[in-house]
């Protein structure tokens, strides 16, 4: 008597984005947080986000103007920990999307240069070294232009990536 085998189940792929800035606090934390709420208005289950920080210090929280201003357009900040870039976290995503161009060279030093660009020159498709600024130690006004630029410029970015992400 053959025994059946039961059919094989196709392995789920999800797809992972990375945010990466300098202290895992203002911009890369907000551009987490929108882009979560983004991918899950647009049903993608199947897409992962995380940030880190090429100079971050483990453990600590997103900047209280992040917060706020994420608070703001209902976004959770809240429990956001910081944690620096690792070649692991470089491995993990399949997309890293950096803040300027200065974070691109601290993930092609852990490997991934094939899979970086900043998330301007994604967002556009040109690759003009565009940087987002730093809103660090600025009013809370600049981190409500922050978190704009980054609105838009991640909407680009998830449009680019819609015919391969749509389930």
């Amino acid at each position: 008597m053959s025994q059946q085998s039961a059919p094989e189940t196709p392995a789920t792929t999800t797809f992972n984005i990375l945010f990466v800035c300098t202290g895992n606090t203002c911009r890369s934390p907000l551009a987490e947080g929108i882009a979560r709420d983004e991918v899950a208005r647009r049903g993608w289950k199947h897409v992962s986000v995380a940030s880190a920080g090429v100079a971050a210090r483990p453990g600590g929280g997103a900047s209280e103007h992040s917060v706020t201003v994420a608070r703001r357009h209902g976004i959770d900040l809240a429990q956001h920990r910081s944690q620096p870039l690792t070649r692991d976290l470089v491995s993990w995503a399949d997309l890293v999307l950096a803040m300027g161009p200065s974070h691109l060279d601290g993930v092609w030093r852990l490997g991934g240069a094939e899979k970086a660009l900043t998330l301007g020159d994604f967002a556009s498709g040109a690759e003009d070294g565009y940087s987002i600024r730093d809103p660090f130690g600025g009013p809370e006004a600049v981190y409500e232009d922050t978190y704009h630029e980054l609105h838009r410029l991640i909407g680009q970015a998830l449009d680019r990536l819609a015919p391969i992400l749509h389930p």
